[in-house]
């Protein structure tokens, strides 16, 4: 392993240099992590409180992604907005590998997620007679042991390849987070071979598992020919929640981490839609038209409000 001595710290340049424009960034993006929080965890207390949500194999996995998204846009979003308030942006190399670490973790968790939330929709329509023997609780919680499994040894591999890097000097990240292709280009040597396994570790995966749920719904909607117009509206909705989750996440994770170190000049921008947006976006595409998540949201609050005038 090469040493890494020669660099303790790295100075990250973030979205601006411009005090004015940093100060109206930190209050939209304080405010983004905010609600991106606070709707996630409802949906997860809701799923938690409402039993016959949780019995649902579809909203024992919504629970938990919106967990995973909570997570993902916490390991990033407070650092940026605390550096938004400082001159000077630095983070010590051992923050950097925690930081990059943690990203991939919670994003490769949340990619086998997003599966095993494909599969449930295709045994819900495809084989509904067969679908409370097929999605039994076990089956759900090995699911979720993988995704957590998954996601681990995704994140490990990555900062495996990382502290491989010779860093002998530049320290200067332009960007607003420690990634793999920021560091890569800090490296004092030929890069092409570590540009390789970030595709086959990140890049790869992404498009396997893209291509991988896009034939799943293509068998659905063939499958849906046999249902009745209602049947097929009410999968279509449910499936549509799904799909848009799934391209606002996996397509951005294409474009950056299946290309070369230099083809993409748009990578900062893109890693903000994953990384914050996205995050944001998940409880407002699974809510806004889902009647059982609504109606359960109300229930919860109305007990909480009882239990608040009570005491």
């Amino acid at each position: 392993m090469q040493n890494q001595s020669s660099v303790t710290e790295f100075i990250i340049l973030g979205l601006s240099q411009n005090p004015k424009i940093e100060k109206i960034l930190f209050v939209v993006f304080l405010l983004v992590y905010m609600a991106t929080v606070g709707g996630n965890m409802i949906i997860v207390v809701t799923i938690i409180y409402s039993p016959a949500l949780l019995s649902s194999p579809m909203y024992f996995f919504l629970a938990f992604l919106s967990f995973l998204d909570a997570c993902v846009s916490s390991t990033v979003t407070p650092k940026m907005v605390v550096d938004f308030l400082h001159e000077k942006k630095t983070i010590s190399f051992g923050c950097c590998m925690t930081q990059l670490f943690s990203v991939h973790f919670f994003s490769g968790a949340e990619m086998i997620v997003l599966a095993a939330m494909a599969y449930d929709r295709y045994v819900a329509i495809c084989k509904p007679l067969h679908y409370s023997s097929i999605l039994t609780r076990r089956l759900c919680s090995i699911l979720v042991a993988i995704s957590w499994a998954g996601g681990f040894l995704h994140a490990i591999v990555q900062v495996i390849f990382t502290l491989q890097l010779p860093l002998c000097g530049p320290n200067v990240i332009d960007h607003y987070m420690c990634d793999l292709f920021p560091l890569l280009k800090l490296a004092c040597t030929d890069t092409h071979i570590f540009v390789l396994l970030v595709f086959a570790n990140s890049g790869a995966i992404c498009i396997i598992i893209f291509s991988l749920l896009l034939v799943s719904y293509g068998v659905i909607l063939f499958s849906l020919r046999a249902h009745s117009s209602e049947g097929r509206r009410k999968a279509l909705s449910t499936c549509g929640a799904h799909v848009t989750v799934v391209v606002l996440f996996l397509v951005p994770c294409i474009l950056i981490y299946a290309r070369d170190t230099s083809a993409f000049s748009y990578e900062k921008d893109t890693l903000i839609f994953v990384n914050v947006l996205t995050p944001l976006l998940n409880p407002m595409v699974y809510t806004f038209r889902n009647k059982e998540m609504i109606n359960a949201i109300r229930k919860m609050w109305k007990r909480l409000i009882v239990i608040f005038v009570r005491y």
